[in-house]
């Protein structure tokens, strides 16, 4: 039977994913937790650890620990500083910090990275994916630029060069359409459907695209008057604004791609997140030309135990086969 070698945490904010993973890079098994950096339990970070892992440490006590996230900033359990881009596994090994958990076991937490320059960006988790999507991916051809995307409440966009984030962009698509659809008066002609509305969603997307409009703060608004005019159902427009913000997002990408004399049409790229969000993105890449963006199942764990076994804390999966 297979045996355990590695316990990998990927902690964020609002929520604790925990995995027991196999000397072979696989996951034996899984943890989940609300109890994110934010909504810890009385006894902190120690009691959540204890709470999600204590039980595999008990029948395995000397596994090994590593984890990624918001677990390593400034309000995490130790904070490990930014490592800059461009930045390798190498320098995520190099900036672990360690903190040692009430039981006495080590967990060496990998920190996030900075892009500096007029507008600095920062990723905690991401980075740890990226990688974990590098090592799973033959296809994706790292000498030559990788593009892979990231979405959810903050979506992140990698551009990967030789094994390294050489620079990165947010769009914090996922949050600001909460915010729109719950505080605005958007929100006030809206009603939630359980089926998604693709028709409605695509055309939000085609009007983001379209280049004759004066931009986002002006397009957002069309979702009241397309309901207002009776062209968008109230259970239509949650999506019909959905499209217009991920469109916005692709036409932002495309733009900066445009500066490389590259366009979304024809790129190959990657996804890493929820299947179902995914999914829309690719149906809004369809519309910008770009028809091979794979989603990387696993990406998590995978980079955790890429970046464990780089920091000699496990045995890489190609030299245990």
């Amino acid at each position: 039977m297979t045996q355990p070698a590695l316990i990998a945490l990927d902690w964020g904010t609002t929520s604790l994913r925990a995995y027991l993973i196999a000397s072979d890079g696989s996951a034996l098994d899984t943890r989940a937790s609300s109890a994110g950096i934010m909504k810890l339990p009385a006894g902190g970070f120690d009691q959540a650890f204890e709470e999600t892992c204590g039980a595999w440490l008990d029948a395995h006590p000397r596994l090994p620990v590593v984890a990624a996230g918001m677990v390593g900033s400034a309000q995490g359990w130790v904070e490990a500083p930014y490592v800059e881009t461009p930045a390798g596994a190498d320098a995520l090994v190099a900036g672990i910090v360690k903190v040692t958990a009430a039981r006495g076991v080590i967990v060496h937490v990998v920190p996030g990275v900075l892009e500096r320059g007029t507008l600095p960006n920062v990723m905690r988790g991401e980075e740890t994916q990226i990688f974990g999507a590098l090592a799973s991916d033959a296809s994706l051809d790292a000498t030559s630029g990788a593009l892979i995307g990231l979405p959810g409440t903050h979506a992140k966009w990698a551009f990967v060069r030789d094994g390294r984030i050489e620079r990165f962009y947010t769009f914090m698509t996922g949050e600001t359409f909460g915010a729109l659809r719950d505080h605005t008066i958007l929100g006030r002609t809206m009603h939630p459907s359980s089926t998604p509305d693709q028709t409605s969603f695509l055309r939000g997307v085609d009007t983001a695209h379209d280049a004759g409009h004066p931009g986002l703060l002006a397009t957002i608004f069309s979702t009241r008057t397309l309901g207002l005019t009776g062209e968008l159902s109230a259970e239509q427009q949650p999506d019909y604004l959905s499209g217009l913000l991920i469109g916005h997002e692709l036409r932002g990408l495309n733009e900066v791609l445009a500066r490389e004399q590259a366009t979304l049409a024809g790129k190959t790229l990657r996804l890493i997140g929820n299947d179902a969000l995914c999914d829309r993105y690719r149906a809004a890449l369809a519309r910008f030309g770009c028809h091979d963006a794979k989603t990387v199942a696993h990406a998590t764990e995978r980079g955790l135990y890429g970046i464990a076994a780089q920091a000699g804390l496990a045995t890489s999966p190609a030299r245990a086969a």
